[in-house]
């Protein structure tokens, strides 16, 4: 049995909403990171953190104040819930925007008197203001901190207000004016582009003069380049912490790969398996445990899943893509200039691997997967009839052979050569489609998308304590089935499975054509085979 330890009257916990307090909550180390970006802040470089939502920002905003606090005066603010009465003139954002600071500077060990000083009296419009920040920071390096930033990029207000800080900013470089020493711009969107896309959605119309020339406000922002994510190494100082606490013996290594295997670091996931495994699971550290809190978190709803739908729903061509991509195959080369890709980039859905287009992790491939089918189920004519988990369980064990052999009756009742065109394309989804419903609740599958290409899929399909080695391939004739058998042996090789399975999808149009099943061994590891 273990126990929950209390360091006074604060028990530390796994935290999954709002910004994490190290005294109250158990994070991963970030020491890093903060010392990266805090060499930006040194170089007096202005930039933006760009991240999808639940990715750490804010948090990150709060640890970098905490290590800038003795060599800096720093005003950390946020447009978090501001109104958009805030933004309707200028006067009342100068108004609202010297408040904020006044407000964050008296949380701050900085003078009180400066800090009040900040909220002066007839800061009406932008040259006062101007002026303003010019002689508040003459002989201070205050640092600029906007969470939520992306909340005003709609708003021409905000705009000239970039603008201005641009040419302080450039004066500065020029000895001709005093202004923040940096500025730090966080949140999902990219405020580099904010006025082009204003420009598009007809929520900015550029004077005479600029309509020929979109210069971003914000062109002057360094590059920001901190991997935010968190690797095994970094996940492990959390783990170690906890373990401090609990004395699990968990191995921490092994535990923290296989976090990052599911989640590849992104923060809210990490967090969240942990948390499950804590709250729900009674400390169980293992393999299985994160299995299991794996599971837990695909059958529930949170806003960061929402958003996920909510994108992919709202555009067409990120929806296309990512369908190509995790269903049909596709490989797409990684290219800042597509838009749908900026766009799965900026809501995190995607990431750049070896410079082509992968989904960000395991858990958004199995969701998104899921979504796909759920769509599927929605528009489909041909329905497969009405098999059940039981139909394939043998002494409470998923038999894997049985259900391919019952999946190749289906498909060959209710498909004929003249749906080959459409089977070729979409046949891999009528598996998952066919293969969800046996599994859930006891387990799910995911997609090895690393693996995966226009012919072949490789799949991993966990239930209970047993792992499934599946490959989908299309016939390519008998020298690509043997390489199928070497490709699928290397995949079993890194999930230290000693059974496989090949499903492999025909679509020659030759007469009696039969099922072709068979076991067969390589390299001393078995494979079933089955032609469809």
């Amino acid at each position: 049995m273990h126990f929950r330890v209390n360091r006074g009257e604060i028990m530390k916990k796994f935290n999954v909403t709002g910004n994490c307090v190290p005294a109250k909550d158990y994070m991963v180390d970030i020491t890093g990171k903060i010392a990266q970006i805090k060499k930006l802040i040194d170089n007096g470089y202005y930039f933006t953190i760009n991240e999808a939502r639940q990715y750490g920002k804010t948090t990150t905003l709060y640890e970098l104040r905490r290590r800038l606090t003795g060599e800096y005066i720093v005003a950390h603010i946020s447009f978090q819930g501001v109104s958009d009465e805030n933004f309707a003139s200028e006067e009342n954002f100068c108004e609202s925007l010297t408040r904020q600071i006044s407000k964050a500077l008296k949380l701050t060990p900085a003078d009180k008197e400066y800090a009040e000083k900040w909220k002066a009296p007839n800061i009406a419009n932008f040259d006062s203001l101007n002026e303003h920040i010019t002689n508040m920071c003459e002989k201070n390096r205050v640092v600029l901190m906007i969470d939520e930033a992306d909340n005003a990029t709609g708003n021409r207000i905000f705009v000239k207000f970039l603008n201005m800080l641009r040419e302080k900013y450039l004066a500065r470089k020029n000895g001709d004016d005093c202004t923040f020493h940096s500025v730090i711009l966080a949140g999902v969107y990219d405020i580099k582009n904010m006025k082009l896309k204003m420009i598009t959605e007809g929520s900015y119309i550029p004077s005479e003069t600029e309509s020929k020339m979109y210069n971003s406000p914000w062109n002057i922002a360094a590059d920001f380049d901190v991997d935010m994510s968190f690797n095994p190494a970094e996940i492990a100082t959390m783990l170690k912490d906890y373990e401090t606490d609990h004395k699990t013996g968990m191995n921490i290594v092994e535990i923290s790969e296989e976090i990052y295997g599911y989640t590849s670091g992104y923060p809210f996931l990490v967090s969240r398996v942990c948390q499950c495994i804590d709250e729900k699971l009674d400390q169980k550290w293992t393999i299985d445990g994160i299995r299991e809190a794996v599971g837990i978190i695909l059958h529930e709803q949170n806003t960061l899943f929402d958003d996920l739908f909510k994108n992919l729903e709202n555009n067409r061509d990120l929806y296309e893509l990512i369908y190509e991509i995790l269903i049909i195959g596709a490989q797409r080369t990684f290219t800042f200039g597509n838009p749908a890709i900026n766009m799965g980039l900026t809501y995190g859905i995607i990431k750049r691997e070896n410079q082509s287009v992968k989904i960000s992790n395991k858990i958004f491939e199995i969701i998104i997967c899921d979504y796909f089918i759920s769509k599927d189920e929605g528009s489909k004519s041909k329905k497969y009839s009405g098999i059940i988990q039981q139909d394939i369980l043998s002494d409470g064990r998923f038999d894997m052979e049985l259900c391919l052999r019952k999946f190749a009756d289906h498909y060959a009742e209710l498909f004929n050569e003249n749906d080959a065109k459409f089977l070729e394309r979409h046949g891999r989804l009528m598996f998952l489609s066919y293969l969800k419903p046996l599994i859930n609740g006891q387990g799910f599958y995911h997609i090895e998308s690393q693996f995966t290409d226009l012919r072949r899929m490789d799949i991993a399909v966990d239930f209970g304590r047993d792992q499934f080695i599946i490959e989908l391939k299309i016939w390519g004739g008998e020298k690509a089935e043997k390489n199928a058998y070497k490709q699928l042996v290397g995949y079993m090789e890194t999930k230290k499975a000693e059974k496989g399975y090949l499903m492999i999808f025909d679509f020659r149009k030759e007469k009696n054509k039969e099922r072709k099943t068979k076991w067969i061994d390589i390299d001393g590891k078995k494979i079933f085979e089955i032609i469809i």
